[in-house]
């Protein structure tokens, strides 16, 4: 560093230059005549040295060059998928409740188990959602712990008529039923907290505002709006052959 300040910089340092194109310029030809320069005890310039000695030690670049890498340990949830910075990648079912490692770069999200990647993934620009494999998920309609999308309902159900309507819609509104399962797992464990009135009561104001979604079951009943009358009557549900409609779960 110190040659380079007094054969480069020291030389450089009263000049005005408009461009970096022009300022490289500047630097390239004095650092050639540096490099070219005879040192005084060695005898020999430092390009002389480089193409007797290091110039046949060089070997070649990598062919992917060099990228900056994160790891973390997760474990694998009943929907076969793990959270890697708030969002949800698939891996294969047979490894439900296995830890894995996660590599992750700013492009790539590839997890390993035992030393092996067994799955690799875009990495999502926003921080929602999931991204699922198809391949990744169980061929025949088994769940992790006996749990389906009927079970699931029919816990909900015994909870009051709009839980189980809430429950049913995580599922249906989502690519894949199981990634519904950890937020319907949520307003059930609810129920103890705040008893089946509570929630049943919040899972309707979710409803009627269209908040399908666990963290909004809990800020409502946080605030107490599920003891809250609404403003304005509740619209009475459309008429359509997807929705069951809350005798159904009587």
């Amino acid at each position: 560093m110190l040659i380079v300040e007094r054969w480069i910089l020291a030389r450089l340092r009263n000049l005005s230059f408009f461009s970096i194109a022009e300022l490289n310029a500047a630097i390239a030809e004095l650092l050639e005549e540096l490099n070219n320069r005879p040192m005084r005890h060695i005898g020999q310039s430092r390009r002389e040295l480089f193409e007797e000695i290091e110039r046949a030690a060089l070997k070649p670049l990598p062919a992917a060059p060099f990228e900056y890498a994160e790891w973390k340990s997760a474990k694998v949830h009943p929907d076969y998928h793990v959270e890697v910075d708030k969002t949800f990648y698939s891996v294969p079912h047979r490894l439900i409740g296995r830890t894995v490692e996660v590599r992750l770069t700013h492009r790539v999200v590839e997890i390993f188990h035992d030393h092996q990647r067994v799955a690799s993934h875009v990495r999502r620009s926003q921080r929602s959602g999931h991204v699922t494999v198809n391949e990744h998920m169980p061929k025949a309609h088994q769940r992790y712990a006996n749990t389906t999308p009927a079970s699931l309902i029919s816990r909900a159900a015994r909870i009051g008529p709009n839980a189980a309507i809430l429950v049913e819609r995580m599922m249906r509104d989502r690519p894949h039923p199981e990634q519904g399962y950890r937020s319907a797992m949520g307003i059930l464990s609810l129920a103890p907290r705040y008893g089946p009135e509570r929630l049943d009561a919040a899972c309707e104001r979710a409803l009627l505002i269209n908040a399908i979604a666990y963290s909004s079951v809990t800020a409502i009943l946080k605030a107490g709006l599920d003891r809250a009358s609404s403003a304005e009557p509740a619209k009475p549900t459309p008429q359509h052959a997807n929705i069951r409609g809350s005798t159904y779960y009587q």
